[in-house]
């Protein structure tokens, strides 16, 4: 059987939100798609260009962004380093001017209102999150090209295979829990050293526990910004941002000028269980409300749930003493193989599995970390895994005009709070006795996944979407 080799740094990607699949997925072909061109030297041969988005895709993506997304990455513009404060001014130039700079230098006349085509009404089959790129040259000639987002930024082109198979040796190749069990138990080793140790297959150590805290880096600046961004969310639904009053509640009568001296007043408040709660919340809100902005999150491992991780990691540095750079490296290695195991093995495509396979994943991914690094044991790290995501089963994705809004903000803290409630039962827990494992509730989602109606799975077309009577004339 063939191991699909990922990294940490395919679960965990730096990026804009508010959607891994609809926004970084869509931006990172529309990178892949004029590089092609580039390699085939056809570039500046292109005069006319049409962008085509089908499924889930066409159904949701203006809420997400997801016209916005392909301009930026047919601008040549990278979603790890572009200003998001520029991204508006950006599209307004596009917009105004007709015209769009290919990989930022072949300009060719471009109106999105007509050159972006929504297809709501067709799907292809290998995925719901579609998109095919349409060029004509100055020689009469056409190209097409088809690329899928399938979930937490990963993109696969039509006619390759989803994944990198045996691009490295890896020394502890894993496709399930089951193997990963079994390197941990015949080498001795903690899961996280047994991730690190694949890791070395790509680079060195050194520049692995660098990127990863880099990564964490991000996701706290995430975390401080939005804890005290004030106003509503953008795309019309009005949702009043909650994170910065919860915080300003919590560090009342408190003073802090940044980051650092912020988390040194939150641990002088103390540990009693509202407390912390309502803490762990808004961490949550912070990076999601970021995220439904188009801030910069990191996808971990997808945009709509990158609220959970964070939470769950801010809580073990603040109150569960944490706060130290190798503890954190460890904690972001497990969850990684992790949501690797649950990638293989089921999705992380809101699309393909409803929300089960984003919050629910990202749940599992944090109360497996947590676990492992509060001295739990490597049976019980996976036996947390397992209890967070078999009370997501079945959790559908139903955001209400296509915004990653509502129901996906709240969804975070809920996920958060079942990861830390998962890590706490599985910690007090003897695996011996355990009558679910992991590999089984992942094929349980994936079953479940396959049952679920398609119009629970990020198209807008049921649940709170269609239930709840809010005015959508401006999303």
């Amino acid at each position: 059987m063939k191991h699909e080799a990922i990294s940490v740094f395919d679960m965990f990607k730096i990026g804009v939100g508010p959607s891994s699949s609809h926004t970084l997925g869509p931006w990172r072909a529309a990178q892949s798609f004029t590089r092609s061109l580039e390699e085939k030297k056809l570039l500046e041969e292109v005069i006319s260009l049409e962008v085509l988005l089908y499924g889930s895709l066409a159904k949701t993506g203006v809420g997400h962004g997801t016209d916005i997304a392909v301009q930026l990455g047919l601008s040549g513009d990278d979603p790890v380093t572009f200003e998001v404060n520029d991204i508006d001014a950006k599209i307004a130039d596009i917009k105004a001017m007709n015209r769009i700079l290919l990989a930022g230098r072949h300009e060719i006349e471009f109106t999105p209102t007509d050159d972006i085509e929504f297809l709501v009404t067709e799907s292809l089959p290998f995925h719901p999150n579609a998109l095919t790129f349409l060029v004509q040259f100055k020689n009469g000639e056409t190209l097409a090209e088809t690329y899928y987002s399938v979930g937490g930024g990963f993109v696969v082109k039509e006619g390759e295979t989803s994944g990198n198979f045996m691009e490295v040796d890896l020394p502890f190749p894993i496709n399930t829990s089951d193997e990963l069990l079994h390197w941990c138990r015949s080498t001795g080793l903690s899961i996280h050293e047994v991730v690190m140790e694949n890791e070395l297959a790509w680079r060195n150590e050194s520049t692995t526990r660098a990127g990863i805290l880099n990564i964490w880096h991000v996701m706290k600046e995430c975390i401080f910004r939005g804890s005290h961004a004030e106003g509503y969310l953008p795309g019309g639904l009005n949702v009043k941002r909650r994170a910065a009053a919860l915080n300003k509640k919590l560090t009342a009568g408190k003073t802090y000028s940044d980051y650092d001296s912020w988390v040194k007043e939150i641990r002088s408040g103390g540990s009693h269980f509202n407390y912390i709660l309502d803490w762990v919340s808004c961490f949550a809100l912070a990076v999601n409300e970021e995220n439904a902005s188009f801030g910069r999150v990191v996808t971990a491992p997808t945009n709509g749930a990158a609220g959970v991780i964070p939470a769950v990691l801010q809580y073990f540095v603040l109150f569960c003493n944490g706060d130290d750079e190798n503890k954190i490296v460890d904690f972001l290695l497990t969850a990684s193989e992790v949501g690797s195991i649950f990638k293989k093995g089921a999705t992380i495509s809101a699309a393909m599995g409803g929300c089960q396979a984003e919050i629910g994943v990202s749940s599992a991914m944090a109360a497996a970390a947590l676990t492992e690094s509060l001295g739990g044991t490597q049976r019980q790290a996976l036996m947390a895994a397992e209890i967070a995501m078999e009370h997501h089963l079945g959790m559908t994705c139903d955001p209400i005009g296509g915004l990653v809004q509502i129901p996906c903000i709240e969804r975070n803290t809920m996920g958060a709070i079942k990861a830390i409630t998962a890590s706490q039962l599985a910690m007090q827990s003897t695996p011996d006795f355990a009558r679910v494992t992991l590999d089984s509730v992942i094929k349980t989602m994936w079953d479940t996944a396959l049952d679920m109606n398609s119009k629970y799975k990020e198209t807008a077309d049921g649940g709170l979407a269609v239930n709840v009577p809010i005015s959508l004339s401006e999303c």
